[in-house]
């Protein structure tokens, strides 16, 4: 499982052909979630304690040392399988990495229910939906979180 999260003024996600707004969150985060074949419930577990936990906001020092949690904040959680994309051969992306709908929808609800069971307002995209996501980074920040990490280590 792999998350890009930045952590944001603003965003929002509009389905690309309505337009029709999907979700909108003020400070926050903004989560991009990709789950591969390989990935399990545990993983859904540990990365949404990763991102629930991540201390990059400003305490009250001016340094990166709170929650999201702790700022009162909120996360948008977007699908986006893409994150699984290599171009280790040629300029095309293969996707293969990249979970099966079947697969990943139920472990990306995971996540968020963990995210959600954690106290923390959760809005989404829509799954597999051809989407637009805005944003305002703030700092900026961005962290990338992979469960790779924490399969080494054990």
């Amino acid at each position: 499982m792999r998350a890009l999260v930045q952590r944001v003024t603003e965003a929002s996600v509009c389905e690309t052909d309505s337009g029709e707004e999907l979700a909108r969150i003020g400070p926050g985060l903004l989560v991009l979630l990709a789950v591969s074949d390989d990935d399990t419930e545990a993983q859904a577990a540990w990365i949404a304690g990763k991102i629930s936990r991540l201390r990059i906001f400003s305490d009250e020092d001016d340094k990166m040392n709170d929650s999201v949690k702790d700022v009162a904040g909120s996360i948008l959680v977007v699908s986006q399988f893409t994150l699984y994309g290599s171009v280790r051969r040629g300029n095309r992306p293969s996707f293969i990495r990249s979970g099966a709908p079947e697969t990943a929808k139920p472990l990306y609800e995971k996540v968020v229910d963990y995210l959600r069971a954690d106290h923390i307002p959760v809005q989404t995209g829509r799954f597999a939906a051809d989407m637009q996501v805005r944003l305002t980074n703030d700092g900026p920040v961005t962290i990338w979180i992979d469960t790779e990490e924490e399969r080494v280590r054990g």
